[in-house]
């Protein structure tokens, strides 16, 4: 059996004994802290956890390997990891419980995410990137199962870029690709398809990628052998295993209560991988689950006496435990002293982050009583006011929304009143949700100056004999200035690299800047997502292209659940300035036809949702998102590359803005906003409505995340009068989206003397075929009648009814 002494044969014994023994303080200290969680949640004080008691040990094996530039990308019961690197105090445990608001106190998410959640902060409060080479890093978790796995891809990507990638800036992401990107996950969520599409990704990639998987042989209540073939993970992957014939993994197996072959194993799997670049699976066995998976029940419902027993005696702390006895390295006595004083230690940090969770709140209501006693003594409904301050007065443990509500349900005893004391009731309640709402709901995108809604559109210019192209030359050449321009920008996707795209849109790209800069990849769409969201998170510019839009179902989990909430859920100081670019809209097929944004736009909150009408627009968005640090998803339009567009002489400098509409069309009768490919059928069927005496104004959305911003489209309803909405999706899709912002944003319904009318595709799937294009998606014969009968409806002597 291999020590730590023995690993470090210049530490003296007492220095070896110091470390083991601060080693084993963490562990208790973990698992003190999950018993107590618990306890907080069956008590009411926090609403739900999962905790990480029974992989303490092998946790802070893999911390010692940990150095500083890695990313952990990891799931919700690494907290004996975090406190073993120093990004977790026993404090802020509690107080991720107890979701306290201030990011001080609760580092890992300011309480927007439940406890278990962990991160470290990329960025400092003015949102500047720090220095990733000099601190641990860790990725902020989310809750999917396996979600985590893409992302982790990425991470591990970016060592490769940074150490084959000449004239990147590396000062705050890199020292010459030596970062290793650690994984973790349980052994059930192994199961799940973005495991396995990572398992073969960084396989392919030789990528240098450290995967845990912690087993305790059970998923939520169901055992192993429901959940795994053959219930051993690394058996099944022994294929992945690296020979001298062929590139692959190393993988390990560690018993996950034998302290010191971990430290050997987690030693081995860092210096294969952060040296040579190449992705170890580490299959920690034999590890325990001592209070079930979550506090929603108990163990002992699902395991039987031997099991429990078993876990009983083979508990990782209680090993290592025995262990140091056995060695002479410390006396029962001895860690019973130790144990005692964790106890108070952890009760004490308890207490503290709970009081410091309170003490806004409790000042909030003291201060609401005062006022809503002040407010009842004016007030006829003196008794029913008094009533709620007194309720509320009664709160020892109150929350925000107690004073919310209490405050808010008293003004409607104000409602026939106008005294000074219900002015200052109003004030308070102003004052209390300009002040709170933001804890909770700021930073879903960038907030500062430099945020992509603020860079402003730069034309494209012409020359007087400018030369009309196919519209996928105008994408070529702006790509081939971007990547000239940005050493940090990268692009891949299935097709993209040898044959430049199925569109030729990246032609000849591949040959002049490399293999990994202009890339091809694999049919993976969510590792392909994966892989731009860890890169982005350490500083490079990856463009992720998913061939069409239709393809991006297979990623939209990853999209939604990680790259869009990523800002938001690290209250700023994590981000990943990904561009996703795909191709949908006008073409043939169920499969090929991508036009479903109503769905995307109600999952992707959190990025910029792009919708360019024409290549140049397309351009100019990436050359607006490259001056921000935002992700973003163009949809350019698949039957667009081959029209043709007029090349403009400043490729690469001008820029299309964000949340800006344009007015392709003046007209006087009724607006008509539409978007992407559907413009172009808007556009022929208003020449041929002029024909019949009807002016229509085209407005072409551009952006339908962040929407119109300056409201550039209720002016021009509140010129015409009457409004319609056209576009390809299915019925209550985003032209329903548009709508809702038109007139409950805008107030545009106030300004209408016809019915708003939104115009959609069938409510099924695309029919493959020309034919099928006209009987599924709106045709310009459709428009034409559509707005034909809006104005007939209005002035039916003028536009008799057509049939």
């Amino acid at each position: 059996m291999q020590t730590k002494a023995n690993a470090k044969k210049d530490l003296s014994f007492e220095d070896f004994k110091k470390e083991v023994l601060n080693d084993y303080h963490i562990a208790v200290t973990s698992r003190e802290c999950s018993l107590l969680g618990r306890r907080e949640v069956l008590t009411g004080k926090a609403k739900f956890g999962i905790f990480g008691d029974g992989k303490e040990v092998p946790q802070l094996a893999m911390a010692k390997a940990f150095k500083n530039g890695d990313f952990r990308s990891g799931y919700y019961r690494d907290q004996t990891f975090m406190m073993a690197i120093g990004e977790l105090t026993i404090q802020q445990f509690f107080s991720g419980l107890y979701a306290n608001t201030d990011l001080a106190e609760e580092p890992m998410s300011a309480g927007r995410q439940m406890g278990g959640h962990f991160a470290t902060h990329s960025l400092d409060a003015n949102g500047n990137w720090k220095n990733l080479t000099q601190q641990k890093n860790s990725s902020s978790d989310i809750s999917p199962t396996a979600g985590q796995m893409p992302r982790l891809l990425g991470l591990a990507q970016a060592s490769k870029i940074y150490r084959n990638v000449k004239g990147i800036d590396t000062t705050n992401f890199s020292v010459e690709g030596n970062e290793v990107a650690w994984g973790t996950i349980g052994n059930a969520s192994t199961s799940e398809g973005l495991f396995f599409e990572t398992i073969n990704a960084a396989g392919v990639l030789q990528v240098p990628m450290v995967i845990s998987v912690w087993d305790d042989e059970y998923g939520i209540s169901v055992h192993a052998r429901h959940q795994t073939t053959k219930e051993n993970i690394s058996e099944i992957l022994k294929g992945f295993q690296r020979d001298k014939n062929a590139k692959g993994y190393e993988i390990l197996r560690v018993k996950g209560w034998d302290y010191a072959n971990l430290i050997a194993t987690y030693e081995e799997a860092a210096k294969i991988a952060r040296e040579e670049h190449v992705p170890v699976l580490i299959h920690v066995n034999e590890l325990t689950q001592p209070q079930g998976h979550s506090t929603s029940g108990s163990h002992e419902r699902y395991k039987d006496k031997d099991r429990l027993n078993w876990e009983a005696k083979n508990d990782c702390n209680v090993k290592m435990r025995d262990w140091l006895i056995e060695n002479n390295i410390a006396t029962d006595e001895e860690l019973q002293t130790i144990e005692k004083g964790i106890k108070k230690q952890v009760r004490d940090a308890k207490k503290a982050a709970w009081t410091s969770y309170l003490k806004p709140a409790l000042s909030e209501k003291e201060e609401l009583v005062i006022l809503l006693q002040t407010v009842a003594a004016s007030s006829p409904n003196k008794v029913f006011i008094e009533k709620i301050a007194n309720e509320l007065a009664a709160l020892t443990e109150p929350n925000r929304k107690d004073s919310a509500s209490a405050a808010r349900r008293a003004l409607r005893y104000l409602i026939n009143e106008n005294t000074s004391e219900k002015q200052q009731l109003l004030n308070w309640i102003d004052t209390f949700f300009e002040k709170v709402q933001p804890l909770y709901s700021s930073d879903l995108h960038n907030e500062s100056d430099s945020a992509a809604i603020h860079i402003k559109e730069v034309k494209p210019t012409y020359s007087q004999d400018a030369e009309d192209v196919d519209a996928r030359v105008i994408l070529r050449e702006n790509f081939d200035f971007i990547f000239n321009k940005y050493p940090e920008t990268l692009i891949f996707g299935e097709d993209a690299g040898k044959i430049g795209d199925v569109n030729q849109g990246l032609e000849g790209l591949q040959d002049k800047y490399g293999e990994l800069r202009v890339s091809d990849v694999g049919i993976r769409e969510a590792t392909i997502l994966g892989q731009g969201i860890g890169m982005a998170m350490r500083g490079l510019r990856p463009i992720a292209e998913i061939q069409y839009l239709d393809y991006i179902m297979y990623a939209l989990q990853i999209i939604s659940d990680d790259l869009a909430t990523l800002r938001y859920r690290t209250k700023g100081r994590q981000k990943a300035p990904l561009i996703i670019r795909t191709r949908g809209h006008r073409l043939e097929g169920i499969w090929h036809s991508g036009s479903q944004m109503g769905g995307v736009l109600n999952l992707v909150r959190g990025i910029h949702v792009l919708v360019p009408r024409n290549m140049t627009k397309a351009a100019g968005f990436y050359n607006t998102l490259l001056q921000s640090d935002e992700p973003a998803l163009v949809v350019e339009c698949l039957n667009g590359y081959r029209l043709k567009e007029q090349l403009p002489t400043n490729i690469g400098e001008f820029k299309t803005p964000i949340g800006v509409v344009e007015t392709v069309k003046e007209g006087a009768d009724i607006t008509l906003v539409s978007y992407g490919s559907t413009l172009r059928i808007v556009q022929q069927a208003a020449k041929e409505l002029a024909e019949v005496g009807i002016d229509a104004e085209i407005i072409d959305v551009q952006s339908l995340l962040p929407f119109d911003l300056n409201h550039d489209i209720v002016k021009s309803v509140q010129k015409t009068n009457r409004l319609m909405v056209i576009d390809e999706d299915v019925p209550g899709g985003a032209s329903a989206y548009i709508l809702d912002q038109i007139l409950n944003k805008q107030d545009a319904f106030k300004y209408l003397d016809s019915q708003p009318k939104t115009l959609a595709a069938k409510p099924h799937r695309p029919a493959y075929g020309t034919d099928g294009d006209y009987f599924s998606k709106p045709s310009t014969e459709d428009v034409f009648e559509a707005i034909y009968e809006v104005m007939h409806e209005a002035n039916p002597s003028s536009f008799p009814k057509l049939r």
